[in-house]
């Protein structure tokens, strides 16, 4: 009798350390598996937030629905690099905030030395309101 076949009532060696291979091999393919499909994830990681979370989002649904198009397209999202429309945008706000906000500390400022005068003067008379000044005609840039 070969080798590899067990003897009545003895263990059977082969059918163990197979079983051992077996449920390493299973371990390592799914290990694998997981690694290369969390592959757009980790390349979006250095991108922005959003982009990243398109991207994950993507990865979750093609691995809930195998429909391999999604994992795709996440990793073509991650291999984009998008154009960082925020960051300018929040800088512009910011700026016109300051704007509007020098603007209207100056209109009270004014305000208030009016009222300071009429009480030195000894008169307690409304304030007078601030004139608003005319808009401004916009000059249109086409010819």
């Amino acid at each position: 009798m070969p080798f590899y076949v067990a003897k009545p009532g003895e263990t059977d060696v082969l059918m163990i350390v197979m079983g051992i291979f077996l449920i390493l091999a299973i371990l390592g393919v799914g290990n694998i598996y997981l690694r290369l499909h969390s592959l757009p994830e980790r390349m979006a990681h250095k991108g922005q937030k959003l982009q990243f979370e398109i991207v994950a989002v993507l990865g979750l649904i093609a691995l809930f629905t195998h429909i391999h198009i999604f994992w795709i397209a996440g990793l073509l999202l991650a291999l984009i690099d998008l154009p960082d429309f925020g960051t300018p945008l929040n800088r512009i706000a910011g700026s016109v905030e300051k704007i509007a906000d020098s603007e209207g500390a100056g209109a009270n400022a004014d305000d208030a030395t009016a009222a300071q005068a009429a009480l030195a003067s000894g008169r307690a008379g409304p304030v007078p309101a601030k004139q608003m000044s005319a808009p401004v005609k916009e000059v249109g840039s086409h010819v």
